[in-house]
């Protein structure tokens, strides 16, 4: 049985047609009449003869090449074609290639906008993608290390913005975990990232919770001499405990008049559950004064520059500052941990009622489904207790009647 080797082969000459010199094992050469030298297998499969081409000489060398062939010879012996093989071996490294970061993390940005996510998340969201992709959004899915991740996130902190850089490593991982359960990728290299950050120091928001300067804001408040609504709002804000976002794109139809009720849907709450709040009496007085000023639209606080959208992220902060309140003393958000700080303070209420009111989640699967509809008449009277208690504040008249 004739054997190759690197000098018969370097002394095969081409000929006028194609012709073939074999080693062993169903592999030849195909000498081609320019001169090129070609590696085939040839094996049978299901009872019919196949070709595989294992590369050229010399880029594959005689070692090479037998190599592969074994490698044939050995996925037959288990019942695999070695063509179909290749096949599916090409179509997936073709997917993968076009499976680059930025085409995942749109997808999966669509994902997300159908299942309803907050809008000002998705925005959040797609800023990290943007940011990520200028370095390796270009890059396969299954190419990107942890290293190549880290240089997106490193640029973020040299900015002082560590909490940023946190989340944006959140964020790619997600587009990670998507591509695996795609079948696109095998890990999620950011997890090898979590040690690598500098840890934000965490920042509570702004609130005043002692009870006489929370009088002195509340005055400042009843005396502000902007925008009715914008007034209108913070002194909303300050009864009902909502989140900020939840109270500016409020629509009317939220509110029930004869139960004295306003829920906010789950696409607008921010823990995508629908939360409902009892009015106190203080509440349904602005919101009646309020329908004077907008209640022929759909918002209760349209923006100034056009009904179809609501009031400005910014507008309730702007009018703390200029009420004299800075940034470190009192923010929009900050009403919610004055009203949690005093009701628990005061000791007249139920801790769970006090975290529905502020539609917090019980982590507790168990005493979650318990918590949904309870305290509810509790509620009603906190609601009101609350109300009263603010306007006690702006008299400084503090005690817990």
């Amino acid at each position: 049985m004739p054997v190759l080797s690197d000098a018969r082969i370097r002394a095969l000459k081409p000929k006028e047609k194609p012709y073939k010199q074999a080693d062993f094992d169903g592999l030849y050469l195909l000498v081609k009449p320019n001169g090129s030298k070609l590696w085939r297998f040839k094996y049978r499969w299901l009872q019919k003869e196949k070709l595989l081409a294992l590369g050229k000489y010399p880029e594959v060398t005689l070692a090479d090449a037998r190599r592969k062939r074994d490698d044939a010879r050995s996925l037959i012996a288990n019942g695999e074609d070695p063509s179909s093989v290749r096949k599916d071996k090409k179509a997936r490294e073709e997917a993968e290639n076009k499976a680059t970061f930025s085409k995942l993390a749109i997808e999966l940005l669509e994902k997300k906008r159908s299942e309803g996510r907050a809008e000002a998340t998705l925005t959040k969201t797609a800023w990290f993608h943007r940011l990520l992709s200028a370095d390796i959004g270009k890059m396969p899915i299954t190419q990107i290390t942890a290293r190549d991740i880290l240089v997106p996130l490193q640029k973020m902190e040299k900015k002082g913005n560590h909490e940023s850089a946190v989340r944006m490593r959140s964020a790619a991982g997600a587009v990670f975990r998507y591509a695996i359960a795609l079948g696109l990728a095998d890990n999620d290299p950011t997890y090898g990232l979590k040690d690598a950050l500098i840890r934000p120091q965490v920042q509570h928001r702004a609130a005043i919770t002692d009870p006489a300067q929370a009088g002195a804001l509340l005055r400042a408040i009843d005396g502000f001499s902007g925008q009715r609504t914008t007034r209108l709002a913070l002194q909303l804000l300050a009864l009902t405990a909502l989140r900020p976002g939840e109270l500016r794109m409020a629509e009317w139809d939220e509110i029930d008049e004869a139960r004295m009720a306003w829920t906010v849907p789950a696409h607008r709450a921010k823990m995508r559950r629908p939360h409902t709040i009892p009015l106190s009496r203080q509440s349904f007085d602005h919101l009646k004064e309020l329908r004077d000023l907008t209640g022929w639209g759909k918002l209760l606080f349209p923006s100034v520059r056009s009904s179809k959208r609501c009031m400005s992220d910014n507008t309730l902060n702007a009018a703390l500052r200029r009420m004299g309140y800075e940034k470190d003393e009192m923010t929009a958000h900050g009403f919610r941990a004055m009203f949690s700080t005093l009701t628990n303070e005061s000791g007249c209420w139920h801790p769970d009622a006090i975290e529905r009111a502020l539609a917090h989640v019980e982590k507790n699967e168990i005493r979650r489904a318990y918590a949904r509809g309870a305290h509810w008449d509790e509620r009603v009277d906190l609601t009101q207790w609350w109300a009263d208690q603010l306007d006690n504040m702006k008299k400084e008249k503090l005690g817990h009647d």
